[in-house]
This record gives structure tokens, C-alpha cells and sequence, in this order.
């Protein structure tokens, strides 16, 4: 199937959000604020307003995460002979 120059322009753009997200390191941003959630002090009184931050912080960065890198999928298959395949799906949204 060919693709119009609108789709090629997008499939462009896509692929250097992509090496752009990677390059940054988001996930090892969503990491971090995982870790400063698991680090913080549930007795000290900015706790509330601290989880809060680090929690929109990480929501943010994992939807962004979502937007442009697709998660994997994984189904098992049987076969006709009982022998199974593993096949990873990419979720692809246009």
C-alpha cells in the first residue's frame, strides 16, 4: 500500500519523536520519580504535596512514554501439533 506524502511526513516525524524521547532518557526520568516516591518520608508535612508532585510528574512522562513508544504485546499460540508460539504485537495507533 503506498503511502501519501502526508503519511510519509508523519511516519518522519514520529520516528524523531521517537529517537528524540529515547535520547533524553524519559524513562529513566519516570524511574526517578518513582524512587523519590518510594524514598519520601510519610510523617513529614509536606508529604501530600510532594507525593502529589512526583506522582503528576510520573503520569505525565508515562503518557508521553505511552504516546510515542507503544507498548509490546505478548500472545501465545498453538499450534495443530500442541506446540506453542510466542508472538510479540506492537500496538500502532495512527
Amino acid at each position: 500500500m503506498a503511502q501519501t506524502r502526508a503519511q510519509q511526513n508523519r511516519a518522519i516525524r514520529q520516528d524523531e519523536l521517537r529517537k528524540f524521547i529515547s535520547e533524553r532518557g524519559k524513562v529513566d526520568y519516570l524511574i526517578d520519580c518513582v524512587e523519590k516516591i518510594e524514598k519520601l518520608d510519610s510523617q513529614s508535612e509536606t508529604f501530600s504535596n510532594d507525593l502529589a508532585k512526583y506522582k503528576t510528574a510520573a503520569e505525565l512522562r508515562y503518557k508521553l512514554l505511552g504516546k510515542y513508544l507503544p507498548e509490546l504485546k505478548s500472545q501465545e499460540i498453538t499450534g495443530e501439533g500442541g506446540g506453542t508460539l510466542e508472538v510479540n504485537l506492537v500496538k500502532y495507533s495512527d
